[in-house]
């Protein structure tokens, strides 16, 4: 067995298939398709895509909670099949569900889960108020779990999963269900973790604005296929010019936009969803005034119109072929 080396990979998953077989009567669901995923060590690296895309299933393979139909994976230079009990000591999971026993104090989850890692008492004690501390939790510590709002809640989640020094901490929607404040405040933790702790930390999530604030990298994955990857910042520069919205009137005349807009040699990616256009130009600002004249000339009304940077919503349409919104 090998240790990846610094700067190499943590994660190398190479054509993962998975397939769950249905109820009578119904169609076996293909879950992944030939997934391939690089992870670099001490990074957070996203796993963005709807529900159904692809990404708890990734995470089951590559924490040894399922087994792939085909296709390999390696965690911190470990099969995940032939070395599945050394893969678990060397990773943390914090799962979509709570983790905590809910009648236990958080010192005292917290203290059992050393103990389960092998620690001495006084070893898993003093590990438990780092971890206590560090999360903001100290004055809560002698609460029981659930009693705790839903922000410490997933805060002691992610303080189990750390108990041991895992180099790779695996998350599945971590902010599922959190208010504004405690998303941010479990984000300027997650980041913490990969710049000063250096682990490396992959994270599911269905929230853009989350992959785009907390991911060095991320794959967009889609139909249990990784369709791109990239830093947030690299995958949104692929794409040329600003995006273009129009919202009409009547939803019935979209289509009709479209056709009207399409001679138009600035704009390109011309969409219609509803009574929202879509197309992408190089100079957004200067484009509208030309559009709008267009379409009024043409009969259609327009009740707004607005100019955009590119945003992860719009690569997922690059390469999706449909919006997140539509996916989800």
């Amino acid at each position: 067995m090998r240790t990846v080396e610094p700067g190499g990979l943590a994660i190398d998953a190479r054509d993962l298939t998975k397939t769950y077989a249905a109820g009578r009567g119904k169609q076996p669901v293909r879950a992944l398709d030939g997934l391939t995923l690089a992870v670099p060590s001490g990074q957070v690296f996203g796993l963005l895509g709807p529900n159904g895309a692809g990404k708890s299933t990734t995470v089951k393979i590559l924490t040894t909670l399922a087994r792939p139909d085909s296709g390999t994976a390696t965690v911190d230079g470990l099969d995940v099949r032939r070395d599945s009990a050394a893969v678990r000591h060397r990773i943390g999971l914090v799962s979509q569900k709570p983790g905590a026993d809910p009648v236990a104090t958080g010192r005292e989850n917290l203290t059992l889960a050393g103990r389960i890692q092998g620690m001495t008492g006084r070893q898993s004690r003093r590990r438990a108020d780092e971890l206590l501390e560090r999360f903001g939790l100290t004055e809560a510590a002698h609460r029981l779990a659930r009693t705790y709002s839903g922000g410490m809640a997933r805060k002691l989640d992610v303080a189990l999963g750390l108990v041991h020094r895992p180099s790779v901490l695996f998350l599945d929607e971590p902010t599922t269900g959190l208010d504004p404040e405690a998303r941010s405040e479990l984000w300027q933790e997650l980041q913490a973790l990969a710049s000063v702790d250096r682990m490396t930390v992959l994270l599911t999530t269905h929230y853009l604005d989350e992959a785009d604030h907390l991911a060095d990298r991320l794959a967009i994955v889609d139909h249990g296929r990784v369709v791109t990857e990239g830093s947030p910042e690299e995958l949104k520069g692929e794409l040329r010019g600003d995006r273009i919205t129009l919202d009409l009137d009547d939803a019935a005349l979209a289509d009709r936009a479209v056709a009207c807009l399409g001679s138009l040699e600035t704009l390109r990616d011309l969409a219609a969803e509803g009574r929202t256009v879509r197309a992408r130009a190089d100079h957004g600002g200067r484009a509208v005034p030309v559009v709008l004249a267009r379409l009024e000339q043409a009969g259609i009304p327009v009740a707004s119109a607005a100019v955009s940077r590119p945003s992860l919503d719009d690569v997922y349409l690059a390469h999706a072929g449909r919006t997140f919104e539509e996916a989800a």
